[in-house]
């Protein structure tokens, strides 16, 4: 009864030792995936920021602009694309919408971003763009691989439409949750204008032609949950001049937007709440339930060993037997 046990136990052992890896390695990047058909939103404002007039193209201080951005799965586009890639696909279509104090729209940024849904690597394919300008990306963009590193990432930045290092500063406790800090600085870059400009009749084409050109710089920082790559929080320090040309007359260059540029509170609120939420469920996948196979499995094996020591154990009553000596015989 003891070998029969103890033999139940060791193929439980076995299978729980083997569970443990592949859960880890092999169903982890399986099921850890971004959903194709995702949607979520974020808010963003500057308070006191300078903005520019373009009615008067004259800069002036203002209350607040609003930065709008919305993030939405692409299902019909990312299954086109898998056919061929062979592997899950997810395809964003993303939008900037900033606003002045007045609701008006000052800028919009439409964007087409394609990444594998587990590592969140650029998937190259038809369609990638930056408002209606192809692209081919490199590095990631609005969030970071599950199980983020101690270390620095290529970030792309939609207005350059290049990628630069966004480097690791350290390792932060923003309102009880342990995340990385990130930081990248763009220099003074001259970029395209918007397709879109704030005023009817005025466009890059018409801008252009007075020779005026379009320049910013930021700084970006961003707190990550490494578990979930999910940022919680973000900053910019944005800056935007146009220079030279007869647009501006006498001056040399004109803020057409400076401010510091946070996430609003209730969408903190919101995004630490899903990222907890996220987090315990990856946990499970590469910790809680790996290593508690683990050690089930190794303490299944101990007492499948144990049982069976006890059921060789020599002078046992029902193993030990008395052999009567034969008589011998001249």
């Amino acid at each position: 009864m003891r070998r029969k046990a103890s033999l139940i136990l060791l193929a439980f052992a076995v299978f729980l030792t083997a569970l443990s890896p592949l859960l880890r390695w092999y169903a982890f990047p399986r099921l850890a995936k971004i959903p194709a058909n995702q949607y979520q939103d974020m808010v963003l404002e500057a308070k006191d920021p300078v903005l520019l007039d373009y009615g008067t193209m004259k800069a002036r201080k203002v209350p607040k602009v609003t930065i709008v951005q919305t993030l939405k799965g692409n299902v019909e586009a990312s299954e086109k694309i898998e056919r061929t890639a062979g592997r899950d696909v997810v395809v964003w279509d993303s939008l900037s919408y900033v606003q002045g104090p007045d609701g008006k729209m000052v800028s919009k940024l439409p964007e087409r971003y394609i990444f594998d849904a587990h590592s969140q690597e650029p998937v190259h394919a038809t369609g990638e763009m930056v408002d209606g300008d192809p692209v081919t990306r490199e590095g990631i963009e609005f969030k970071w691989p599950f199980l983020t590193e101690k270390r620095d990432y290529e970030y792309f930045d939609a207005q350059t439409r290049t990628a630069a290092p966004i480097h690791y500063k350290g390792t932060q406790n923003f309102r009880g949750v342990e995340v990385y800090y990130f930081e990248q600085t763009i220099p003074w870059t001259k970029v395209a204008l918007p397709k879109i400009m704030p005023v009817q009749g005025i466009t890059p084409q018409s801008v252009a032609k007075t020779g005026t050109t379009r320049w910013y710089t930021t700084v970006r920082k961003f707190w990550v949950e490494p578990v979930t790559g999910a940022p919680v929080y973000g900053e910019e320090i944005h800056k935007e001049e146009l220079r030279g040309g007869t647009l501006l007359g006498d001056r040399d260059k004109v803020t057409a937007f400076a401010g510091h540029v946070k996430m609003r509170e209730d969408y903190i609120t919101y995004t630490l709440d899903l990222v907890k939420s996220n987090r315990t469920l990856v946990l499970l996948m590469t910790s809680y339930l790996p290593w508690g196979f683990l050690l089930l499995g190794t303490a299944l094996l101990s007492l499948s060993l144990y049982l069976e020591a006890r059921s060789r154990r020599p002078g046992d009553p029902a193993t030990a037997e008395t052999v009567e000596p034969e008589p011998v015989n001249a």
